[in-house]
């Protein structure tokens, strides 16, 4: 969840970068986040120099990189941690055999493969991807929306028969 509307806030950001800062009332308007809880979120992300922010009355907050290559990654890593958990990261713990039977774990071993495979789309999919394909999917939307009112209204100006 954090991650989630933490993103959210980052490409409402990401489309206004290079304009100045926005307001987080703005920011949690535009994308349906609560306020209180996006201010929690806009202060990790400022903690890792994600984002800026600006006191007074015209302040607000900015990205502090550029979306082409900030990634989802930094974002869900800046408010969650790393999404490969310490416990697979770890130094072999040889047994007197000289075998490091945690690592040799077939379970442990496919949740680190799938944690390494997640890591590896979420470092790649960049803020101004996501950007992109949001603003794809709004046009999509909105055109769909529209060629829909047009079919009720020819319906509703066909004779009842």
């Amino acid at each position: 969840m954090r991650s989630d509307y933490g993103a959210h806030a980052v490409i409402e950001l990401a489309r206004r970068y290079g304009q100045g800062p926005v307001q987080c009332a703005e920011i949690a308007a535009s994308q349906k986040i609560p306020e209180a809880y996006l201010d929690q979120l806009l202060s990790g992300l400022r903690r890792v120099g994600i984002i800026r922010s600006v006191r007074g009355p015209h302040g607000g907050h900015e990205l502090a990189r550029d979306p082409h290559t900030l990634t989802l990654g930094d974002v869900v890593t800046a408010l969650e941690g790393p999404v490969v958990p310490h416990e697979f990261v770890h130094s072999p713990a040889a047994d007197e055999e000289g075998s490091d039977w945690y690592s040799a774990c077939a379970v442990r071993n496919a949740w680190l493969e799938a944690a390494e495979a997640s890591q590896r789309v979420l470092d790649r999919t960049t803020i101004q991807d996501l950007l992109e394909q949001q603003v794809t999917i709004r046009t999509r939307r909105g055109e769909l929306e529209t060629a829909h009112e047009g079919m009720d209204r020819a319906a509703q100006a066909l004779p009842n028969i």
